[in-house]
């Protein structure tokens, strides 16, 4: 590796279609798939114009079982982070080409932004439950702090044991 060079990409977009699946000689899972992103802005004249973008994408393993196959579909939001990689190839008339895609790394490469719906966002959790389990004992304690949270005096650390404090947070 050359010194002082980085081969990284980082993309957010929107998937044009399903992605290809296939499983390669080897017994290796890969999918191919584009995204598309795009760039708005205001010429001249003040009229807005846009540009779409699309790059192709290739992810290879593990990766393709657990993530791509099952969630990701024509429309999903996507972060996708990996390597450029240019590749040679001849057409049908033998004329020489060249393509470039974004090979994405195994591990964390492609994260799964909303849904093909739109604006929901994607539950990582693949199924678990996680909405808040409040019991009538919680319920009871939240009504009755409720009215001391608007004071804004401060309490003193016998009466705030299991409060979060500014300096508990990490930004």
């Amino acid at each position: 590796m050359a010194k002082g060079t980085l081969n990284k990409v980082l993309l957010i977009g929107r998937l044009g279609s399903d992605p290809e699946i296939r499983v390669s000689p080897g017994g290796t899972a890969v999918a191919n798939f584009s995204i598309a992103t795009n760039e708005s802005w205001k010429n001249k004249e003040g009229e807005q114009q846009e540009r779409t973008d699309w790059h192709r994408c290739v992810v290879f393993g593990i990766t393709v079982e657990k993530f791509i196959e099952p969630y990701v579909k024509k429309g999903t939001l996507v972060s996708v982070e990996g390597q450029l990689q240019t590749s040679e190839w001849k057409d049908k008339e033998e004329n020489e080409r060249l393509s470039t895609k974004v090979v994405v790394s195994p591990f964390g490469g492609i994260q799964i932004l909303s849904s093909a719906g739109g604006g929901e966002n994607y539950d990582s959790s693949a199924g678990m439950d996680q909405t808040p389990k409040i019991s009538e004992e919680n319920t009871s304690q939240a009504k009755e702090n409720h009215s001391a949270d608007m004071d804004q005096t401060p309490k003193t650390s016998e009466d705030n044991t299991n409060q979060v404090t500014e300096d508990d947070l990490p930004f």
